[in-house]
């Protein structure tokens, strides 16, 4: 008889572990998923037809692996989608036989332009920061002068020990560019100071960028000049589900069903039992209180480690207190439906009605709480009901649970957001038609609290023969989607005997090359 994996959480890491198992495997998966839909924070909410990307999510990756994997869930587009066909715009499609059509068949990936640009002083800076005639134009010469100095400074007097965050990006930008550019942003997602943030994130997040970075891709660009690696950062195109990140985590878990796994959804995992080092089983409550246990051989979690812990018996007093100070940050979007955005599109990129052409803006206004926009009628027509005639966007909140930002009821905190879009020249706001708002609970794993002492945690885990720790919140590492898919992609290798150890797992996002460099072709 074969053997049951009991899966914890039915997001990117879950799911892929799930499918894994069940293609390589004799192992039956079962999912065990807390809310009502599969994706975690990388599902996509409908608002009257109009789709919410929770974040932002791009699929593009280093890993082939995980690259050839979504696209075999979600092939590449053989025809134009529906705003390329009205712009008459040039876009790379597949050339294998049988290749989708976006506008006759849902299950596509669409291959779509980035942009992500800075808001700041009611002008817009190039994302990562370029050292161009509109950054000089837009910061004045005496700014520039100043920036200039500071990195110099940098360049020749690095802080020796970099203890955190600020050091980190003084040491890459200079004081004057990382004022400007960076702190505010920051510290409106973390909600501290940087220089109390720990190193690692940017470590992990930003590793590959400095000035010089960018100073040799501008180069590059310039000069038509491609090789060597290419910075995520700057990466000039990606893939994204015509529906959004929850229409391919939707599919991947159709595809676990027909396969013969299970998600059961509504289970709170409230009770972990181990026995010496191996765990036998996890304990649910539903919303009516209503508890059932679940027995398996392998256990998978994607979890926040703060509950992991806290859920399981005979757990040492010290995990406990590392495990309990661990911090997270929690996420409130706005959709906001527009007739028109203020904002006007100054680039040379064909849009519909000439709308600003970006996917991301981060706002590094100090006067409001905003911290980063979202244009979904750029990140794929299909997330708008009416694209054509209509704008629709995301206002993005960082916050924390006791926050004004997460307890004000929908009505007041809509009203609050638009008031501060309008008050930085985002949109008008007579010209708003429609809104909702939505949150995510333990968005961003933090580092900060007693992320000092994870290693206390990640040791005490690892001695569970049966037991792995895969995503973003089942890791405490703030990983994006490729590194959650490819961390239960080696979760599912330990499983089967295919890897060394689970340092495997643990390792992906720490490599040097790994989360910011892809070889050119």
């Amino acid at each position: 008889m074969g053997k049951t994996a009991i899966i914890i959480g039915a997001g990117p890491a879950g799911l892929t572990a799930a499918y894994e198992l069940l293609n390589r495997s004799d192992i039956t998966p079962i999912i065990l998923e807390e809310n009502d839909f599969v994706g975690g924070i990388s599902a996509t909410l409908d608002y009257k037809n109009n789709k919410i990307d929770m974040g932002g999510h791009r699929f593009f990756s280093k890993s082939e692996r995980v690259m050839n994997w979504w696209l075999d869930i979600l092939p590449l587009q053989g025809k134009p989608s529906k705003d390329d066909i009205i712009l008459k715009r040039e876009v790379e499609l597949s050339k294998l036989k049988g290749a989708p059509d976006p506008e006759k068949t849902d299950r596509v990936m669409l291959k779509r332009n980035r942009l992500s640009r800075i808001y700041y002083l009611k002008t817009f800076f190039s994302y990562p920061v370029s050292l161009n005639m509109e950054t000089i134009k837009g910061l004045g010469l005496w700014r520039m002068f100043k920036i200039g100095c500071s990195y110099m400074k940098a360049l020749a007097f690095p802080i020796k020990n970099e203890k955190s965050l600020q050091d980190f990006m003084i040491n890459r930008f200079g004081k004057e560019l990382y004022l400007t550019f960076f702190k505010d942003y920051t510290e409106k997602l973390w909600g501290i100071d940087c220089d109390k943030i720990s190193a690692e994130w940017g470590a992990q997040r930003i590793k590959g960028i400095s000035i010089l970075k960018v100073l040799k891709q501008m180069a590059q660009n310039l000069t038509g000049k491609k090789g060597g690696a290419v910075e995520t950062s700057f990466i000039e195109s990606f893939f994204y589900p015509k529906y959004g990140p929850g229409h391919m985590w939707q599919s991947v878990a159709e595809e676990v069903r027909k396969k013969g796994g299970k998600i059961i959804f509504g289970q709170k995992v409230t009770g972990i039992t181990r026995k010496n080092f191996k765990i036998s089983a996890v304990e649910t409550t539903d919303k009516n209180g209503k508890t059932t246990v679940y027995e398996g051989d392998i256990f998978i979690s994607t979890m926040p480690v703060k509950d992991l812990i806290e859920s399981m018996n005979n757990v040492p007093h010290e995990i406990k207190k590392v495990a309990g100070g661990l911090m997270y940050r929690d996420f409130r979007v706005v959709g906001v439906l527009l007739d028109k955005l203020k904002l006007k599109n100054t680039t040379a990129i064909k849009t519909i009605n000439n709308i600003v052409p970006d996917t991301w803006i981060y706002v590094q206004e100090r006067e409001v709480k905003l911290g980063r926009i979202q244009v979904f009628n750029n990140w794929s027509p299909y997330l708008v009901n009416d694209f054509q005639n209509t704008v629709w966007i995301g206002l993005e909140y960082f916050c924390n649970e006791q926050d004004n930002i997460w307890t004000d009821d929908d009505k007041t905190f809509i009203k609050f957001a638009v008031e501060e879009a309008d008050k930085i020249g985002i949109f008008d706001k007579k010209d708003v038609l429609d809104a909702y708002t939505a949150r995510v609970k333990k968005a961003y794993p933090a580092y900060f609290g007693t992320y000092d002492r994870f290693d206390e945690i990640k040791r005490f885990v690892d001695k569970f023969s049966n037991l792995y720790l895969v995503g973003r919140n089942g890791m405490h590492r703030y990983n994006n989607m490729d590194h959650s898919t490819l961390a239960a992609m080696k979760a599912v290798d330990c499983i089967l005997g295919e890897c060394k150890d689970k340092n495997e797992i643990w390792s992906v996002n720490t490599e040097s090359d790994y989360h910011e460099e892809k070889q050119a072709n």
